[in-house]
């Protein structure tokens, strides 16, 4: 593996429609024809926000406003290592040009993933257009009212994206619930993955979470196109597989230690980057997580945190 990493940074570029723009490599680069967020590579000495100014200047002929950082992603190529840094652009002089021969397009953040990208740029999308945390729910007690009603209030919270789990419930228990959990969902508009049999979920027309064990014997998609996939992963094979299997996004970790597994250690940000990088698919960092480590996180490729305690109820 090589160990020459090349320093990337790139802007996200919208206009006042909401659209942002996009930039098509040239033949005489690699990954010709493909769509990319504008930017280049930061030379020696140079800030990212800098760089920026620099690359968009040249590229566009536009002079930024640098904003705010969206995300950070490490990501293995065969030849080198690269780390792309993604900024929002506040504001911007002059027309956008493609002033080396680039084509461009305004893109509405929708219909960004119709659009052929290098790997390093697809969680990017990800980040533009999904939820940056993922609400796995805990067991359910003896009482259903009570969770339900948790449920409801994580939703009124904002939470657009929950995994449904019940380990240990009947399954005719687990339909209800999910059956319950599914019209809760649907009228906040919220994304609902069931971490069980995978019938069930699709009878209450929701999505599907694999387990680790269940994702490593999984042969082909276990859900139709359109369904939403994700998996729970902890290492390369796995996230390897997940991407063959067509998964929307995966969980990985333990990054640090969690209430549930007190005095063993998560495997840290340093290894959850490394892993990050040998992936394009959206992944959500778990394992002690709060919204607090949101930032944190995406400064190291993820789409955001997973976790029970401190989105289900905190403090």
């Amino acid at each position: 593996m090589s160990e020459r990493v090349i320093e990337v940074v790139a802007g996200v570029i919208t206009d006042k429609r909401g659209r942002i723009l996009l930039s098509r490599r040239t033949p005489n680069r690699d990954m010709p024809g493909l769509w990319e967020f504008p930017g280049g590579k930061r030379e020696a000495g140079e800030t990212p926000e800098a760089a920026l100014i620099r690359e968009l200047d040249e590229e566009l002929g536009i002079r930024v406003t640098v904003g705010p950082p969206l995300m950070t992603v490490p990501q293995q190529y065969p030849s080198k290592r690269l780390r792309l840094d993604v900024r929002h652009v506040t504001h911007w002089d002059g027309v956008p040009k493609g002033r080396e021969g680039q084509a461009l397009a305004w893109v509405a953040p929708g219909k960004l993933s119709r659009y052929s990208m290098p790997p390093a740029d697809l969680p990017v999308v990800a980040a533009l257009q999904a939820p940056d945390r993922y609400l796995v729910t805990p067991p359910p007690g003896d009482d259903d009212a009570p969770w339900l009603q948790a449920l409801e209030q994580a939703l009124r919270r904002g939470i657009r994206r929950i995994q449904l789990r019940l380990p240990g419930v009947p399954v005719e228990r687990q339909h209800l619930l999910l059956q319950q959990a599914a019209i809760r969902c649907r009228r906040r508009d919220a994304q609902l993955l069931f971490n069980g049999p995978v019938d069930l979920a699709l009878a209450a027309g929701v999505g599907v979470h694999l387990r680790s064990d269940s994702l490593r014997t999984c042969e082909g998609r276990p859900v139709p196109d359109g369904v939403l996939l994700a998996a729970s992963c902890h290492d390369a094979e796995e996230l390897a597989h997940a991407a063959r299997l067509g998964c929307d996004f995966v969980v990985l970790g333990p990054v640090a230690e969690t209430a549930s597994h007190p005095g063993a250690p998560g495997i840290g940000w340093t290894a959850f980057a490394r892993l990050r990088e040998t992936s394009a698919l959206p992944i959500y960092a778990l394992g002690g997580m709060t919204p607090d480590d949101i930032p944190e996180a995406r400064r190291h490729g993820a789409q955001g945190i997973a976790a029970i305690r401190s989105l289900w109820a905190p403090d």
